[in-house]
């Protein structure tokens, strides 16, 4: 009987360790499954006020779908590329109050909105592949803008106070459109570190492109007949690591490109050169700058030097005195000339005449 209660009470205690055991595990799961309940409200939270990210583009979208219950100021970053959008509504680009990157390559758009200026906080604005004319002047109240990327448009100018206000601009891209000039703005842009402009139709550059001092890579090239002389400017772009120049109507390069210290790479083939001549260029960027320093200090200066004029007059006898009339002995013959004294000329030589009103002289 003994041996029987004991081995019901050792089993009861099994009974109640194991049953205190569930309890702690089920006790434990639910403070778990709290806690996981506790941690995924504040992801959503946090997720709900950190920026988040739309991506709609490749979706062959004709219009913006926008959700009224997204908040559209929370939108860090836009991609609607790779679409056939032709419009960008106001109201929308108006409410990305804190957008830092709007990607809408590759679409039909015909114009940008006006309300792009709102977008104070944007660095990166992706236009390229496009139908756009021209840029809205309100893109220059983008002052936080670093990248602007236009390529492959129909663009025949840029607006002309841009470089004035875009001062944190560190590329430009405009490549593959109309072109004809760059602003005079454009100088000012001393942020600017890549400046492509290539396959346009510009037919000149700014002349104070020194004030660039941060501008490493420079391409201008594939103008053709158009472009046809660089400033002499270029050459005091300090920072400037590469300078393309390829398939252009240059016939002379500036002198002072010889004084870029920093420059690695130069192109320059498709264009006539003389100043360099085609010997010096196909040995490379040191020839040519050593060529180029050279002529600055007049060691490859074949021009003629002009003939004095006074020469030509002294070799013609004008001041050597041979055609000076002289007398029997030599002396010149100095006779006065007797119609200066006449009366006539002496009246029209009288102070009276020369300071009275010009009626004295119609009378």
């Amino acid at each position: 009987m003994k041996m029987r209660m004991e081995l019901v009470e050792r089993r009861g205690r099994q009974q109640q360790r194991q049953e205190e055991k569930g309890a702690f595990e089920r006790k434990s799961s639910r403070e778990k499954s709290t806690r996981r309940r506790m941690t995924i409200s504040i992801v959503e939270e946090e997720e709900e006020e950190s920026p988040k990210i739309v991506d709609l583009s490749g979706m062959s979208l004709d219009f913006i779908p926008v959700n009224p219950t997204i908040n559209l100021g929370a939108i860090s970053k836009l991609h609607i590329s790779n679409n056939n959008l032709q419009s960008i509504p106001e109201s929308l680009t108006a409410r990305l109050l804190n957008l830092v990157e709007l990607d809408m390559h590759s679409n039909q758009l015909n114009s940008i909105p006006n309300s792009i200026g709102c977008l104070s906080k944007l660095k990166l604005l992706n236009i390229s592949g496009n139908l756009l004319l021209s840029l809205p002047k309100t893109i220059e109240n983008c002052r936080a803008l670093e990248e602007l990327n236009a390529n492959f448009n129909m663009l025949t100018h840029l607006p002309d106070t841009i470089g004035f206000e875009l001062i944190n601009l560190k590329k430009l891209c405009i490549n593959s459109n109309k072109i004809a000039h760059l602003p005079y703005s454009t100088s000012h842009l001393t942020n600017l570190r890549v400046l492509d402009a290539r396959l346009n139709c510009l037919r000149s550059l700014p002349d104070d492109l020194e004030n660039l001092i941060n501008l490493e890579i420079l391409n201008v090239s594939q103008n053709f007949q158009y472009l046809s002389k660089l400033p002499y400017s270029v050459g005091f772009l300090i920072s400037l690591h590469e300078l393309d120049v390829s398939y252009n109507k240059i016939t002379e390069l500036p002198d002072s490109i010889g004084c870029l210290k920093k420059l690695q790479k130069l192109s320059v083939e498709g264009n006539r050169l003389v100043s360099p001549p085609p010997e010096v260029v196909e040995q490379g960027i040191r020839a040519v700058k050593q060529y180029l320093c050279e002529k600055i200090n007049g060691m490859h200066d074949k021009s003629p030097k002009k003939k004095s004029w006074f020469g030509k007059l002294a070799r013609c006898s004008t001041f050597s005195g041979a055609n000076i009339p002289r007398d029997d002995f030599g002396v010149p013959n100095n006779r006065t000339i007797d119609a200066i004294a006449s009366p006539r000329f002496i009246a029209m030589l009288s102070p009276r005449r020369l300071l009275s009103p010009k009626t004295y002289f119609s009378k």
